[in-house]
């Protein structure tokens, strides 16, 4: 009988179980469970590269069969797009037909750089043009000794004839030789009227200048009521107590403690008269001016002083600003009443934040904020 020790365990690569045997050849070894030669007559190599390969054509058979389904849901895929291209396309047309203001103002910043750079060449141009005939009438004006003589050159020269007469009958009357002055600027405001020139000159005496021009039939007219600072009657009359009580200025106005009373229910000013030929020094002051910031007055000063700071001049002008720092231009009309021996004055109206010959107060007015 054969000893344990010529026996050992083998694995049955048939139905997998495990079973002794003699040792020797493998041709003579059977699986004692299933009866079959445990050998699958292939190495497990072989097996594996045979399995891999079988793997292998059976996925790519399945790629060639699902090929149709994945071209024919990238043609769907393909159709959804265009559609949506289509409506996209659709619904801007549309837009332009019943929104044409707002899609204008959606245009890129390169069209509105092409448009401001458009209206920059049309200033040039229209300095070029009228320049010449601008400064003509401020040479015939200046070189006037009549009023008469002045008449011609001025703007709405019927209407202002007698106020020409009447200022100067209260106001000395500067006499400056149109050969000591040199142009230093120019250009062109746009001005709800219509484009205006701006100049300004300097005078080998000492004076400084400026002076605006518009267009009344076919001629280019000093606007004098600027020039002049004109004002129904003198600002250091007024405030001494003579005169109408109640008149309208062409005045410089500061704002006091604005840091200190920027929250303040009231904004305070003085206003000044403004010294012909002077720019940059001021006359005669006022008392100081309370005027509450929820009214108009005090939402057009408001708005007027922002700007100042902000150095943006009024109508987007492009004339240095030649004011003191600090002060704006104003036209207002102003009541003085006395009792008991005691003078006041009270701010009626700010008419404008500019001394133009127009009616537009020169800055947009905000709007009252809801009472809480």
């Amino acid at each position: 009988m054969a000893s344990d020790h010529n026996q050992s365990w083998f694995h049955c690569g048939r139905c997998g179980s495990l079973f002794q045997s003699f040792l020797g050849e493998s041709d003579e070894r059977v699986c004692s469970l299933c009866g079959s030669d445990p050998a699958l007559g292939l190495d497990a190599s072989a097996a594996n590269r045979a399995e891999f390969a079988e793997a292998t054509t059976d996925v790519s058979n399945r790629r060639e069969r699902s090929s149709p389904k994945k071209k024919k849901s990238n043609y769907l895929i393909a159709k959804l797009i265009s559609a949506w291209v289509v409506i996209l396309v659709g619904i801007i047309v549309v837009c332009r037909q019943l929104w044409p203001e707002e899609v204008e103002q959606a245009k890129p910043a390169s069209s509105q750089t092409t448009a401001a750079l458009d209206s920059v060449d049309e200033d040039r141009a229209l300095l070029d043009e009228v320049g010449p005939q601008c400064n003509q009438a401020f040479a015939g004006y200046l070189a006037a000794r009549t009023p008469e003589e002045r008449n011609q050159f001025v703007l709405k020269p019927i209407t202002t004839a007698s106020r020409m007469n009447r200022f100067y009958a209260e106001n000395p009357a500067f006499n400056i030789n149109p050969q000591t002055l040199k142009i230093t600027h120019s250009s062109v405001i746009h001005l709800p009227s219509g484009p205006a020139i701006e100049t300004h000159w300097s005078s080998s005496d000492g004076y400084e200048l400026d002076s605006v021009f518009m267009k009344e039939n076919d001629e280019w007219r000093l606007d004098w009521d600027h020039f002049a600072r004109y004002s129904d009657y003198p600002w250091p009359l007024f405030l001494a107590g003579s005169g109408e009580a109640f008149s309208e200025f062409r005045l410089l106005a500061r704002e006091r403690l604005a840091e200190e009373r920027k929250n303040a229910d009231s904004i305070s000013i003085v206003l000044y008269s403004p010294r012909f030929g002077y720019p940059k020094e001021t006359g005669y002051q006022s008392p100081e001016f309370l005027i509450p910031r929820a009214t108009k007055n005090g939402r057009l000063l408001d708005a007027a002083f922002k700007l100042e700071r902000d150095k943006k001049p009024v109508f987007g002008a492009q004339f240095p600003n030649i004011n003191p720092e600090g002060f704006i231009r104003v036209r207002v009309k102003v009541r003085r009443s006395e009792k008991d021996l005691e003078r006041s004055f009270e701010l009626v109206e700010v008419l404008a934040c500019h001394w133009y010959s127009v009616d537009a107060p020169g800055v947009e007015i905000p709007e009252p904020e809801p009472r809480k």
